[in-house]
């Protein structure tokens, strides 16, 4: 995934052709700068919380689908919001105790002081946007601007004024009284404004030699550290809290909804799951064929939590391509410190078929580039089955799945893309939301020389997008493992995923001179790599800005842009920084040792994830990857200051609204842009009854 939790940005629109023909591009990966809208259309940025920019999701191809497509996409939608409570309690043991106070107080701010109000309600922004209370990027706490008595006061307030605060995500306690108000409040106060109680949700690697389960605030385990796992075997891996007993046995709590019979138990996130299900049973007669399979396949695993259920879904999935597609489960493990747990996600996507006929070109030469690669031959893949990609707008993003997230490449499980291949995303709908968010002042602001901004202004967009799409559609799917290591991911464990991302741009980086993307018609110009080079290695100074503390970075992206970046600049020196006028700089100085230098790291990691080379992988993660210099840092934080930029960004999603027949039928379906995050999220609240 690009960026997949991920900064996930960059996309696709492609050649200068595809531009004019109307498709726009988004920013960088970590927002250096966007193409500024058409004169007279209205900005996609709607607000701003501090650092945080929210934007307006839109949905053109959403107007051409059939009747039936409409209410296929209707119910997925619900499916959606349904599941959506489930990663605020996967990221902190305390996120839907906080989700439901603070939603409660926003829908209730009647008699509340108004400055007070407006600390609350934008705190409570970021945390939506954030699933919680540590920002997405940096997995660092978020600390409220308003005080434990200015909190305490608004609630009593609230609760003279008649709010009655119920249990509606079965998180706690109803709260009725003044008294129960400031107990609740009171035991989550440590969670809430104590900085150093659970500072980050993942933290691959603590200070002090802290055990990385332990000093993770996420909910994947409980009591539970490294060495307890030693001979343990997980049926669940991906689909269970592991929970250690007062006894010391270790008990897999698995996420389930269980069946209607009985037989299978319900487990963790039951109440979600069944809801989750209901809207699936709705949406399955609206179906193509063979996506309903996919949907009874989805149902089972929902049921049963079994890994088996799960890869046979992730097998129907994977080989069904419809103009309404959809993801919904519990996938990626970058939150997970041992890159294990799989944090539950939806999107619903619509198909964007002005754009989708240039992605089949790279998803029909992906043997091609396999062939090409310039890792050993025991290491490529043979007669695989081509990689499906499809340009789509998304109806709706809920769980980890961000805004920021503008590629994608699915299923994980290497099982499944030996045998089925896999399935690449790109968010064309998000890239023209962010196309409008900024202009070129921070390109200007970091680029190296005035020929660097100039190339980049007139090839960036192609060079970006292109990197995202050969990131998705040839990057992930590529190469084979050894027979020793069927899931590579279990042999390199917390380093798993930062090696993934980083194979993935190489092999962007890597074939973006090569002769065969001119003879596809997919580069206008050889200085279409280089921009993509400039970028590759700008980003590595300008991700910075989004870790305004420590001087280690835990995003698997940020890892990965980094460990490219610093690696080729010690084997070649063909990446230089530079100081001037008291500013640092990183750029290309020669672009053929940098293809080198791609080719050299590509190769080593290609080989490290075929035979699960722990030892390797951290090494180079660890030297290369992972610690940068907190003054350059602040440098960078202090120059985005003066360009009033935002450097983390929320999406409001569209709204579907529905019709219903006397029978609870769907008789028409309408989709709108409401511009509000907060009649948005309290919304979504409202299916469990948190803001009646």
């Amino acid at each position: 995934m690009l960026s997949n939790n991920r900064p996930r940005l960059l996309i696709l629109c492609w050649l200068a052709v595809a531009l004019m023909a109307g498709c726009s591009r988004n920013n960088s990966a970590e927002g250096e700068r966007s193409r500024a809208g058409a004169p007279g259309e209205r900005s996609t940025l709607v607000e701003r919380v501090g650092s945080t920019g929210f934007m307006q999701l839109e949905a053109d191809s959403f107007k051409a689908l059939t009747p039936r497509e409409k209410t296929l996409a209707y119910w997925l939608n619900q499916a959606s919001i349904a599941v959506d409570p489930v990663i605020y309690d996967q990221l902190s043991r305390f996120g839907l105790r906080q989700k439901r106070l603070l939603e409660a107080l926003v829908s209730h701010p009647q008699g509340i002081n108004s400055d007070v109000m407006k600390k609350i309600t934008d705190f409570t922004k970021l945390f939506w946007a954030n699933r919680g209370n540590h920002n997405d990027t940096t997995a660092q706490k978020l600390l409220p601007e308003f005080t434990f008595e200015e909190l305490r006061d608004a609630g009593v307030t609230a609760i003279k004024n008649g709010l009655r605060i119920g249990n509606p995500y079965g998180a706690g306690k109803p709260i009725q009284t003044e008294a129960e108000f400031v107990n609740e409040i009171t035991e989550l106060k440590p969670s809430l404004f104590d900085p150093a109680f659970e500072p980050s949700i993942t933290a691959k690697n603590p200070q002090g030699g802290e055990d990385i389960l332990q000093a993770s605030a996420n909910n994947f385990y409980s009591g539970v550290n490294l060495a307890d796992l030693k001979g343990f075997h997980e049926r669940y891996p991906l689909d269970s809290q592991l929970v250690k007993m007062p006894d010391g046995k270790l008990v897999e709590m698995v996420y389930r909804a269980g069946t209607p019979d009985g037989r299978i138990p319900a487990g963790l996130y039951a109440p979600f799951l069944k809801k989750t299900i209901e809207y699936l049973q709705k949406a399955r007669p609206f179906a193509e064929p063979g996506q309903d399979t996919l949907i009874d396949d989805l149902i089972r695993f929902y049921q049963s939590g079994e890994p088996e259920d799960w890869l046979r879904f992730g097998a129907s999935w994977v080989q069904n391509n419809t103009n309404v597609d959809f993801t919904n489960g519990f996938i990626e493990v970058y939150r997970d410190a041992r890159g294990a747990k799989g944090t539950s996600q939806s999107f619903v996507s619509v198909t964007d078929q002005h754009v989708n006929s240039l992605m089949l070109k790279i998803a029909g030469n992906a043997q091609y580039f396999d062939d090409h690669a310039p890792w050993d031959p025991k290491y490529k893949k043979q007669g695989g089955k081509p990689p499906m990609a499809k340009a789509v707008e998304a109806i709706i993003e809920t769980g980890d799945f961000h805004v920021s997230t503008i590629g994608d490449n699915l299923p994980n499980e290497d099982e499944i893309h030996q045998k089925y291949g896999t399935k690449s995303f790109l968010f064309t709908g998000t890239t023209r939301a962010f196309s409008q968010a900024t202009g070129f002042a921070a390109l200007e602001e970091f680029a190296y020389s005035p020929e660097e901004a100039e190339r980049d202004k007139k090839y960036g967009d192609e060079a970006e997008d292109l990197m995202t799409a050969l990131h998705e559609i040839i990057g992930h799917g590529s190469g084979k493992s050894s027979p020793k290591t069927h899931e590579p991911a279990y042999y390199l464990k917390e380093y798993f995923s930062t090696l993934e991302e980083a194979r993935a741009d190489l092999m962007a980086l890597w074939n973006v001179f090569d002769p065969k993307l001119k003879e596809l018609g997919l580069i206008s110009s050889p200085e279409v790599g280089k921009a993509m080079y400039d970028g590759s290695t700008r980003v590595a100074l300008t991700q910075l800005r989004s870790n305004p503390r420590g001087d280690t970075l835990e995003e698997d992206h940020q890892r990965d842009r980094q460990l490219i970046a610093n690696y080729i600049m010690d084997k070649t020196g063909a990446i230089a920084r530079a100081e001037r006028n008291g500013k640092a700089y990183i750029y290309v100085r020669d672009y053929d040792k940098m293809r080198q230098g791609v080719g050299m790291l590509l190769a080593e990691l290609m080989r490290i994830k075929a035979e699960g080379d722990y030892d390797a992988i951290k090494a180079l993660v660890n030297q290369y990857g992972l610690h940068f210099e907190p003054a350059l840092r602040d440098q960078v934080i202090a120059r985005y200051k003066k360009l009033e930029l935002p450097t983390y960004w929320a999406g409001i999603n569209p709204a579907l609204d529905a019709k219903l027949g006397s029978n609870g039928e769907v008789t028409s379906v309408d989709i709108s842009y409401p511009r509000d995050f907060i009649k948005q999220e309290l919304g979504y609240a409202a299916m469990y009854g948190a803001t009646k």
